[in-house]
């Protein structure tokens, strides 16, 4: 095994790896392991060389990383980013195959958290139609309410939180975001508000709650409905609250004084943005304002589909596009872009926090979804906060308008949610 990592790497190494077989390689003061624990491990990462067959293994409990806690990894993540691989020599590759066994090269099952390849999804339907999206969203979001409290803590909310200080709490940067997109959005007592992919219904319930809206909320994961109706109900608010289990597309075709789009753009596809910008125009009244909140490629020429880590156990079909080609598509829907802002910086804010509450949490976590399923969280969740802060994602929030005639807004001359 010391071998095939002297193949594959270059330079030193910053981490130690220890293996099955009793070989290790890195220096022994090294404060990060990993560690291969079985043969199924080591064929996992020749099988599928990258993200995915490191996920398999480590998923699978195959491949350990010492010197971290599993909710949150991201220390050996941001050490492994030095490691610079390349590829062997093709005979000492051969050589190396011959001596470890060719049986090495047969695939083992990939763990049960996988997600089907793209080419076989065909059978819940085409990319983004509306039986496939509803499984790729049921793959991720209904995986366990009580899970989710833990991890996302009181407010129940997924999505990037805004901090004013990085001594904010969770709780109360997920308020000011809120408060945040209720003030670009203008909302006053009275006013009618559509969230689409509302989750778990946290802006909905603000809404309500703190500035008197009718708001409706719809989402296609039916555990975030039922959650969030019973929420609804405690707090009170069914009177002016609603979260429904639907298909944005089947929202109700009438117009409302405000749209927020909060975490659901990276859902639909880079192809559908005419027809999704499109349907949240014809949902908003002549002068209202939409809000749509985003994680974005740090520029336009990256690829929109994810890596095969991404696809496969966190968001299957989810794709993402430059900052510029999202208003690019919201200008060219009908709508007036007036204000764009880079949440970057809070989005690692946000996850560290979350990976806070995972390790917080660990036990109930892995009794309530299971271990490997509690693995992939504390990952997934940990490379995305090290992505953030270098700058490989990004998330916008841009504020757009449907014109009366005249081109008519009513947006002020200056943004009228600053001081």
């Amino acid at each position: 095994m010391a071998d095939i990592v002297r193949a594959v790497t270059s330079g030193p190494l910053p981490v130690r790896v220890s293996a099955y077989d009793g070989s290790s390689i890195g220096p022994a003061d090294a404060g990060i392991t990993l560690s291969i624990r079985t043969e199924r491990g080591l064929s996992y990462l020749l099988t599928a060389p990258g993200d995915l067959g490191m996920a398999r293994a480590y998923v699978s409990g195959d491949l350990a990383i010492e010197g971290v806690h599993p909710g949150d990894p991201y220390e050996a993540l941001r050490v492994l980013a030095g490691v610079r691989m390349r590829a062997p020599a093709l005979a000492d590759g051969l050589a190396l195959v011959r001596e470890l066994g060719w049986e090495r090269l047969l695939p083992p099952p990939a763990p049960p958290q996988e997600a089907r390849p793209r080419w076989k999804r065909i059978v819940a339907g085409l990319r983004h139609s509306r039986t496939r999206d509803s499984s790729a969203i049921s793959h991720h979001y209904d995986v366990s309410n009580a899970f989710y409290e833990r991890v996302l803590g009181p407010s129940m909310t997924y999505t990037c939180a805004v901090y004013r200080s990085p001594d904010d709490t969770l709780e109360q940067a997920q308020a000011n975001k809120y408060d945040l997109v209720a003030g670009k959005l203008a909302l006053r007592p009275g006013m009618r508000l559509l969230d689409v992919g509302c989750g778990w219904g946290g802006m909905v319930r603000h809404a309500a709650r703190e500035y008197g809206v009718k708001a409706l909320g719809v989402t296609l994961s039916r555990a975030q409905a039922q959650w969030a109706q019973a929420a609804i109900e405690r707090e009170g608010l069914s009177g002016l609250a609603q979260v429904r289990h639907l298909d944005y597309r089947d929202a109700p075709r009438e117009q409302f004084d405000a749209v927020s789009s909060i975490g659901l753009t990276e859902h639909i596809g880079v192809r559908n943005y005419p027809a999704y910008f499109g349907f949240l125009r014809d949902r908003l009244r002549p002068g209202a304002r939409l809000l749509n909140h985003c994680i974005t490629r740090a520029d336009n020429r990256a690829p929109h589909r994810s890596g095969a880590f991404i696809d496969r156990y966190v968001f299957p079909d989810g794709e993402l596009a430059g900052p510029g080609r999202v208003i690019s598509e919201i200008h060219d829907a009908g709508l007036e872009v007036h204000h764009e802002e880079n949440l970057r910086q809070h989005y690692a804010l946000t996850l560290a926090a979350w990976c806070r509450n995972l390790v917080e949490h660990w036990d109930f976590c892995v009794a309530e979804v299971g271990a490997g399923t509690a693995r992939v969280w504390g990952l997934y969740m940990a490379g995305s906060r090290l992505a953030f802060e270098r700058n490989g994602i990004q998330l916008h929030q841009v504020v757009a308008t449907r014109n009366g005639p005249d081109a008519v807004n009513g947006y002020p001359l200056r943004p009228d949610w600053l001081p």
